[in-house]
């Protein structure tokens, strides 16, 4: 008899390790420009080449666990995930270590949606699978604050080789405790693959992740963006098409008819929409405006990644006993209350005290979201079709993310430019004015180098400039964010059912789909559970 404690802290081992790469390379990329040389593009596909192969194949993937077995997809994508790390800290060059982050995508998309639909297939009773996914919630919040302490850490002691080696041995760990701990599941009716529905799903999920990723640089109206959101669109209308006719879809679309589901999913979206979002505004923030250094910006990061891991345990449990709905429109309204206190009050001599409630506050609201709207996802799915519920779910994550710093770093960056023109002195050199343009940081850099050479006056003044358009930008940045929770809080008002169609029974998701089965001759997914005596077995892998 396996232990279960054993078995979640293994799949939150492998799950955490995704997280925290998410966020862990980030500190690193200035090191990358001495070190590697590498320009601002490069560096941006440092990133983005690992979120654009780890979005494209996770619906691929999560299918594919389901029928060829979630355990084996798992210790592939963690040997897959670690060995291309290690790779990545012997480049000696931007485009090999893009190529390196490119792999490590790989690894993550065959990792991710397995960890979340095993939790799924072991804790079958919907009180210990709420906890479950809230404890899985939870290290994800955890790692993503995290990885700049880590980061941070290590850049301090070592070099930036050192943050590619270090999860070369966290894989491995993962790697031993799954194959000792974690049973074999997959599907028990093997159905043929779908080719065609594989190849248009990642190329629909590509192209949308790569227009968003460069909409910024491009513009959001420019025709290149507008083509790019055009072939996704196309790309994704085929694939539904398709997979409305084809007799074993890799997924199959009536499932987002059922609003526990996809109401949910869109709750999850937006979560996401507004934690990158508040990554990417916090860490700028503490480190231009408050003078952090990378691994400080990590530790000040503790109250939302400490908030965000208790109250996405206690969210999960309040929302089997309380409903779904409640539990995430309070976090959605509790994400908007915090983003309306910070574009009211922040400054920059915004106390640390206040910073700290405002972050607590954020993490309740993103606890309460996430990890509640994951748990409904996953109970609305059959546990034969977990995988590639899991990899819905994981993609509206990744998909929320990459639109939350698209969207609010578009935001910030425009204000941000139009007010620090009008802030800069006037007959201000065009050169230097092109590179307090870049960023905030850039800003600060030509002020300090006005005032060492004795334009002090100067210095001063673009300083001032650089922190009012930061501000500026920055408080208008939130109030987007803001906005997006509230249109978020009414949606799961409005569409996000309370509870599981039957209350008080584990949703198990086996018999309704058996009985088709018998019914029409044929494997025909359900995805509405309904009750049973308990939940079924593990399906070994062959």
């Amino acid at each position: 008899m396996r232990s279960k404690p054993l078995i979640l802290a293994s799949l939150l081992l492998a799950s955490f390790a995704i997280n925290l790469d998410t966020t862990i390379v980030n500190v690193a990329l200035p090191t990358l420009v001495r070190e590697l040389h590498a320009t601002t593009t490069q560096l941006e596909w440092v990133v983005d080449a690992y979120n654009l192969v780890f979005a494209a194949l996770l619906l691929t993937s999560g299918s594919l666990s389901d029928r060829w077995g979630r355990k084996g997809m798992l210790l592939g994508g963690l040997a897959v995930f670690g060995l291309s790390s290690l790779a990545g800290a012997f480049t000696t060059t931007p485009s090999a270590l893009i190529a390196a982050r490119a792999v490590m995508g790989l690894g993550a998309a065959m990792i991710f949606p397995a960890t979340l639909s095993l939790i799924a297939n072991v804790f079958t009773e919907r009180r210990e699978r709420a906890l479950s996914i809230g404890l899985w919630g939870a290290s994800a919040g955890v790692a993503i604050a995290v990885g700049p302490i880590v980061g941070g850490f290590l850049l301090e002691h070592f070099s930036w080789v050192s943050i590619f080696v270090f999860m070369a041995p966290v894989a491995a760990v993962g790697m031993l405790l799954v194959a000792l701990s974690v049973p074999s599941s997959k599907d028990p009716a093997v159905a043929r693959v779908d080719l065609p529905g594989f190849a248009m799903s990642t190329a629909a999920m590509a192209a949308m992740v790569f227009t968003i990723i460069e909409a910024p640089d491009a513009g959001w109206s420019s025709g290149r963006s507008v083509a790019g959101f055009a072939v996704a669109a196309v790309l994704f209308a085929l694939f539904i098409g398709w997979e409305r006719r084809v007799e074993t879809p890799m997924l199959d679309v009536r499932l987002f008819r059922n609003m526990r589901f996809t109401a949910a999913s869109g709750s999850v979206t937006i979560a996401f929409f507004t934690l990158f979002g508040f990554i990417f505004l916090i860490t700028q923030y503490f480190q231009f405006l408050q003078g952090f250094s990378p691994l400080s910006t990590g530790v000040h990061l503790l109250p939302v990644a400490a908030s965000v891991a208790v109250s996405s345990v206690i969210g999960t449990r309040l929302a089997v006993r309380a409903g779904t709905k409640l539990v995430v429109a309070i976090g959605l309204l509790a994400i908007t209350a915090f983003y309306v206190w910070v574009a009211v009050v922040i400054t920059a001599d915004t106390t640390y005290g206040v910073i700290a409630a405002q972050m607590v506050l954020y993490g309740v609201g993103m606890g309460f979201t996430a990890a509640p709207a994951t748990e409904s996802i996953m109970g609305a799915v059959s546990i034969h079709k977990a995988g590639v519920g899991s990899a819905v779910n994981d993609s509206t994550r990744l998909l929320g993310g990459t639109l939350g710093v698209a969207v609010i770093g578009s935001v910030y960056a425009s204000l941000y430019g139009s007010k620090l023109t009008a802030g800069l002195p006037a007959r201000f050199p065009s050169g230097l004015s092109a590179v307090a343009h870049q960023s905030v940081g850039a800003a600060i850099a030509v002020s300090n180098r006005l005032s060492a050479v004795g334009l002090t006056h100067d210095g001063a003044a673009v300083h001032r400039a650089a922190f009012d358009a930061f501000l500026h930008g920055i408080s208008v940045g939130c109030l987007v964010a803001g906005g997006v929770a509230v249109l978020g809080a009414l949606i799961a008002i409005a569409f996000l059912p309370a509870q599981p169609p039957s209350v008080g029974a584990p949703e198990a998701s086996g018999v309704l789909e058996r009985a088709q089965q018998i019914a029409v001759g044929s494997p025909v997914p359900s995805f509405e559970p309904v009750p049973a005596a308990a939940g079924p077995g593990l399906p070994s892998e062959p």
